[in-house]
């Protein structure tokens, strides 16, 4: 391909291999942490090791990438620090799923050599997402990618571990936590995933010691934990039950005394109003418990199974245990009723296991001190918080926060640093490996086996992957990070843990704004799962549409604080747009023939007022563009991009030069040439940072000279667009007046077209158009532009004239200080078109009669789902707006009889 040709159509693949390559290969995605330039940085959120790449992704990384490519065009030294996560319970269960499949289990292999074992698939198949978000086009700095468990962020983790340990932030205690049964470790809430199912409600009676025949009714939905029971509690005001305050009941089947206690925790509306206490299994009671010491009576084991607490259920599963406590219940005549009811269980959420909590011996950080610091950051605005409805939520987590359960019960992870000896008792917790004990000296020592919460080591990653606890060139540079854009799911278990972490360690804010994206979901609202088969996989939709048209849609939908509801018929359009890009781009280039850019001074050109008028739209779209993106507003930047390329760019001005290039002035011609290929080259740079490759491709086939001594252009051309300037507005493209000017004009074309469209005139036939103003100023107006609205509009005859009269037979559309008459005699075939606009109108009249009785159908409206309601009404909306256009144009024609 010679430099100024383009193939005929665009063919995204090759041509996202090729740039991307180029790019990755000369560096251009490094940070320069010497640069004179001002720093910005971003760090991505990690994906997990095993992950995929899926929509959430995809909206995610290119948002950043937008405010990456954004950023360097404007003059910054851009960090985008890259990296996956270790995803601790993710990865082992992997590995262990390859190991079952060769009939072994991890403890056949032994720890050493299991862990050895995840590393080595981690080399061989891990971190697959990365290769997808290059073909996203992440424009992240490769040489810098970090992974939560490489040497560096290692030795993060334990110098954090053991300085929290040190100032008291860290403790251990027996509490309850999460746990899976399965994978037998503690689980963030994060890691629980709730589902709403059908459940039951058993009523048990509970006799009341030394009151014969009374019972205290309770209900539950887990008759299994009633072996566990230290209480049952009754609201302190519920009268009902204000003597048995103090008093004790006979636990059912266990035939244990416990107490009645009164606790403002009950809800007197509830059930019967009384609750059974079982602090071991359920995270209200065993507050409950704490208030009122409570025993705490763990009756599983660590896969669920009733342990020696069960009495004689001892061996069964837990849901085994169910069935046969209330067949138990029901032959002691002590289950009073079973309801039907509605509950949340929660779920692992790598296996899927109902989740139960569980007393266990776990490390935790006291969070509350360092809660302190980070919620007042962001009161005080030291960090922001996109949209700004989010900041309510996380003052409620902050304000409410409970300790941090950090220990997991797996062995792929950081292993917590801290050493038992069996000698004294004491833990000795260091950041070398210790050989003997800190308090006895004994070498009696083993490591605790547990590892950490893979969300403790994303907590420091803002200033871990750049090298912290060692004081590094990039740490100084790019610390605090600018943008974090992240989901609104972790803004608690990572942005604030981050937060927490940031302003202990570092003693600032890990960054300046927390941009949160909404949800990417199908084209009805629904949210995407494998179990509706509604999702779109965007590397298939990028196979199919190309990236930029992908990356176009995603920054098209995302406004904030609004969920994106995609379809593939809307990348499919945004595909359209890319094409009208390019042709766009060829057309400019197959009439730049002998143009030279860099021989041509702006201030010797004879500029129209339709050359004013585009240069000063580009003037406006950029500033647009950049306050737009300086705002997060993404959706805005790319709509603005849009409009401005498709609807005046292309629609307009394309048509607007043509007189000028195929004309007999030189100047004209070179004035116009001038025009089309500045717009187009400050189109494409505004375009690139949401369109990298097609942008790319097409800029770097612009004519340029050595040295261009246009303004805006950056002297010397650089060898990327990526490293090209981002547009500015220019003073001397500042043309309001006559922009005004084009503007009126062209609202007559369209008047004219419209006029066209609803008569149903073929695009090869001209017209008569007469044109009244009661200016003189338009009249001038119009009759300077006289031949431009000739050929745009296929007008033969053009009158123009001020208080012109309307013809009796012509159809009349206003056009700002304009009044555009078309007659229509001879024009239109009057009998012809009325049958055909009858015939249309009743069409839509049985269409509206149909959706109309459908909406007055009660039985429909009550009990179809909400959004197939409103699809009916939008539908007879748009059935009765298609009427009223006909019905007015039908009117017209009967004028003319």
């Amino acid at each position: 391909m010679s430099n100024k040709e383009l193939a005929k159509g665009y063919e995204p693949h090759e041509v996202e291999k090729k740039w991307y390559g180029e790019w990755a290969e000369k560096g251009y995605f490094h940070a320069d942490e010497a640069s004179p330039r001002r720093p910005y940085s971003i760090v991505i959120p990690p994906p997990n090791v095993t992950g995929a790449l899926h929509m959430g992704h995809a909206l995610n990384n290119t948002l950043q990438d937008i405010l990456c490519r954004w950023k360097r065009m404007t003059g910054h030294s851009v960090l985008w620090m890259p990296g996956t996560d270790h995803a601790g319970i993710a990865t082992q269960n992997v590995v262990e799923r390859q190991l079952a499949a060769e009939g072994k289990d991890r403890h056949d292999l032994g720890r050493e050599a299991f862990i050895e074992r995840v590393w080595q698939w981690k080399a061989e198949s891990g971190g697959q997402i990365i290769g997808q978000l290059k073909r996203l086009g992440a424009s992240c700095d490769w040489e810098r990618e970090r992974f939560t468990m490489d040497a560096g962020l290692s030795k993060a983790v334990r110098t954090v571990f053991v300085k929290l340990y040190e100032d008291g932030l860290i403790y251990r205690d027996n509490r309850l936590i999460n746990w899976c049964p399965r994978c037998h470790t503690a689980l963030s809430d994060i890691e629980v995933e709730h589902e709403e199912k059908k459940g039951h409600l058993w009523h048990i009676r509970y006799p009341v010691v030394g009151q014969p025949g009374r019972f205290l009714t309770v209900a539950t939905t887990r008759p299994e934990t009633m072996l566990g029971d230290t209480a049952v509690a009754v609201h302190p005001e519920d009268e009902r039950y204000a003597d048995l305050h103090g008093a004790k009941v006979l636990l059912p089947l266990v035939n244990r005394e416990i107490p009645v206690v009164a606790d403002e925790y009950v809800d007197r509306e509830f059930g019967t109003g009384v609750v059974k206490i079982t602090p071991a299994h359920d995270f209200n009671d065993f507050e409950v418990g704490a208030r009122h010491g409570l025993d705490k009576i763990n009756v599983f084991d660590e896969s669920g199974i009733i342990n020696a607490a069960g009495h004689q259920y001892e061996g069964l599963d837990r849901f085994k245990a169910r069935t046969r406590i209330v067949e138990d219940l029901e032959v002691a005549g002590l289950l009073e009723k079973i309801d039907d009811h509605g509950l949340s269980v929660g779920g692992c959420y790598r296996c899927k296991t109902v989740v139960e909590p569980y007393l266990s011996l776990q490390w935790y950080v006291k969070v509350g001190p360092l809660a302190e610091r980070a919620l007042q950051a962001v009161k005080d605005g030291r960090t922001r918080i996109l949209p700004k409805q989010w900041e309510n939520t996380y003052y409620d987590w902050m304000e409410n926060i409970r300790d941090w359960c950090i220990s997991r019960q797996i062995w792929w992870g950081h292993r917590i640093p801290a050493w038992f000896c069996d000698h004294c008792g004491k833990i000795t917790v260091s950041m070398e490996d210790p050989t003997s004990c800190s308090q006895c000296g004994s070498d009696e020592l083993r490591q605790e086996t547990d590892v950490l919460d893979t969300w403790f080591s994303s907590a420091l990653w803002p200033f871990s992957t750049m090298g912290w606890p060692d004081q590094t060139a990039e740490l100084k540079r790019f610390y605090p990070t600018a943008t974090l854009v992240t989901g609104f799911d972790i803004l608690f278990f990572w942005v604030a843990r981050m937060m927490m972490m940031g302003l202990h360690f570092m003693d600032e804010v890990p960054f300046k704004d927390v941009y949160i994206h909404a949800l990417v979901r199908d084209a009805h609202g629904q949210k995407m799962s494998k179990s509706k088969g509604n999702v779109i996989d965007p590397l298939t939709v990028i196979d199919q549409y190309g990236t930029d048209a992908f990356r176009f849609t995603l920054a098209a939908f995302a406004a904030q604080g609004r969920d994106i509801k995609l379809a593939e018929e809307r990348i499919s359009g945004y595909r359209n747009f890319c094409n009208k890009v390019w042709n766009a781009a060829r057309f400019t280039m197959m009439n730049l023939e002998g143009f030279e850019p860099d021989q041509l001074v702006f201030e010797d050109l004879r500029l129209t007022e339709s050359d004013e008028w585009i240069l000063h739209r580009l003037n406006e779209t950029a500033r647009a563009t950049n306050q737009a993106l300086d705002e997060y507003r993404f959706n805005e930047a790319a709509m603005t991009l849009y409009q401005f390329t498709w609807s005046e760019f292309c629609d307009w001005y394309l048509e607007l030069s043509k007189q000028e290039l195929y004309g007999d002035d030189p100047l004209r011609r070179r004035t116009t040439q001038y025009v089309l290929w500045s717009v187009l080259e400050h189109l494409l740079r505004l375009l690139h940072p949401i369109m990298p490759f097609i942008t790319e491709e097409i800029w770097q086939t612009l004519p340029k000279g050595d040295r261009c001594n246009l303004r805006g252009s950056g002297g010397d051309w650089p060898p990327s667009i990526m490293l090209a300037p981002y547009p500015q507005p220019r003073e001397d493209w500042q043309f309001e007046d006559a922009a005004g000017r084009m503007e009126q004009v062209m609202e007559v074309i369209s008047a004219i077209r419209t006029i066209r469209g609803e008569m149903e005139v073929p695009p090869s036939r001209e017209i008569t158009v007469i044109l009244s103003t009661g200016s003189q100023q338009a009249e001038d107006l119009a009759r300077l532009f006289e031949s431009k609205i000739r050929s745009m509009a296929r007008v033969a005859d053009l009158t123009i004239g001020r208080n012109l009269e309307k013809p009796e037979d012509a159809s009349v559309q206003p056009a700002g200080r304009f009044q555009v008459f078309v007659p229509l005699k001879g024009l239109v075939d009057v009998a012809e078109e009325e049958k055909r606009l009858l015939k249309e109108i009743a069409k839509l009249d049985k269409e509206i009669e149909q959706f109309s009785k459908k909406l007055e159908n009660p039985s429909f409206v009550d009990r179809a789902p909400a959004d197939i309601v409103a699809k009916e009404k939008a539908k007879l909306a748009d059935v009765t707006a298609k009427k009223a256009v006909l019905e007015e144009s039908l009117e017209k024609i009967r004028n003319l009889k």
